[in-house]
């Protein structure tokens, strides 16, 4: 084997061993971005699951604040019928005698 001839194959020895570390490199990058996407993926399914809770939260707060509207609306009504019979009853009892 002449000089020349294994000059070349040292050099296509190293240019292998090169193209293999690269080639394991970009495998790792392309892992590293599938995970990175994956953990992405995870977080905004997370962020939907908690935003629906959200919602739904504030839909039952509304539906309390509903009963409790209606629920002051029946007891004020029932405070003027009160107000309103003691009322009567004065005036009946002014009139009366």
């Amino acid at each position: 084997m002449t000089e020349q001839e294994r000059i070349n194959a040292e050099v296509q020895t190293k240019l292998a061993l090169q193209d293999a570390k690269f080639n394991v490199f970009m495998q790792e990058m392309r892992d590293r971005d599938n995970q990175r996407a994956e953990d992405i993926r995870e977080m905004r399914q997370k962020q939907e699951a908690d935003m629906k809770e959200i919602r739904n939260s504030i839909s039952d707060m509304g539906k309390h604040v509903r009963n409790l509207a209606i629920t002051s609306m029946a007891a004020i009504g029932g405070m003027v019928v009160a107000v309103g019979a003691m009322v009567v009853t004065v005036l009946y009892s002014i009139f009366k005698n």
